[in-house]
């Protein structure tokens, strides 16, 4: 089986709305993308921050500015579909509780958890960016970790979305002068102790790093301490769907990995790991 969890229904332009994206017709194109690339099931998991029920957990200008649509409205459509319910939730410091009253009360088949921020300032967003002034790559890698064993342990989350998210700009930011795998520990140590599943996306093959999350390293670790993996592409484009998925099967293969998680209702299971046609 091949799966593609991570999507977006809608690109992240400005001004982009639920009203034109989130319809029949759109989903429809996705399907028919997943039906060329042998992706069987198929997930979306829209940017928490979409929605206005976002800001009883951070008030972020950021998310101020797009909370805009309603998160039941959303999951009331894509249950309209025959697209699994998911939703990208960023994981918020000091808001896990209210986090969990959020999630719980709707009937989601998988979250996906991600870290793009560290304290105000974004990993991956030019207008927030952490890495302007002074930013010192060490800390900056340091803390993004840290954050991102918190997110695994928190039980919040089904899937850790893009785990080494924090190398998306590749050779356009300073990289540490440590070795990465100092800084991954205490991510893969999380991971371990949580169960969470680690996503495997082709995503980065489309930004300017170039390459794969995680990095081989980062997921030789991860199957040293038991993980297990999901699949995605992080689609924001019907033509995205299932995009060289042919590199990372043969990625998994390489790691001896045979299984992907599979999930409904919040409920996971294993799947033999397919092959990209096409």
């Amino acid at each position: 089986m091949l799966t593609d969890y991570h999507l977006h229904l809608r690109p992240d332009e400005e001004n982009t709305t639920a009203e034109r994206y989130f319809t029949t017709a759109n989903v429809d194109r996705y399907l028919e993308a997943a039906a060329a690339a042998a992706v069987e099931e198929l997930g979306v998991s829209e940017h928490i921050y979409r929605f206005s029920q976002a800001l009883e957990l951070w008030q972020h200008p950021l998310w101020t500015e797009n909370a805009r649509d309603d998160l039941d409205a959303y999951c009331e459509f894509v249950r309209s579909t025959p697209l699994r319910l998911g939703i990208e939730c960023d994981f918020v410091p000091g808001a896990e509780d209210r986090t969990a009253s959020l999630l719980e009360a709707r009937d989601f088949d998988y979250v996906v958890g991600s870290v793009h921020f560290i304290g105000e300032e974004a990993v991956d967003h030019p207008g927030w960016d952490v890495w302007e002034g002074s930013g010192d790559p060490d800390e900056v890698w340091r803390r993004y970790f840290e954050s991102l064993a918190e997110c695994a342990r928190s039980g919040l989350f089904d899937i850790l979305a893009h785990p080494d998210l924090v190398k998306v700009w590749g050779g356009s930011r300073p990289a540490p002068e440590r070795d990465p795998r100092f800084f991954y520990e205490p991510a893969v140590e999380a991971i371990a102790e949580s169960g969470i599943a680690v996503e495997v996306s082709t995503a980065g093959l489309r930004k300017p790093v170039g390459e794969l999350y995680p990095d081989v390293a980062f997921a030789e670790m991860c199957v040293e301490a038991g993980a297990s993996f999901a699949l995605s592409s992080d689609a924001h484009l019907p033509e995205q769907v299932g995009f060289e998925y042919d590199r990372a099967v043969e990625f998994l293969d390489g790691l001896g990995v045979g299984e992907i998680c599979v999930f409904e209702r919040r409920q996971r299971r294993l799947e033999p790991l397919g092959a990209r046609v096409g």
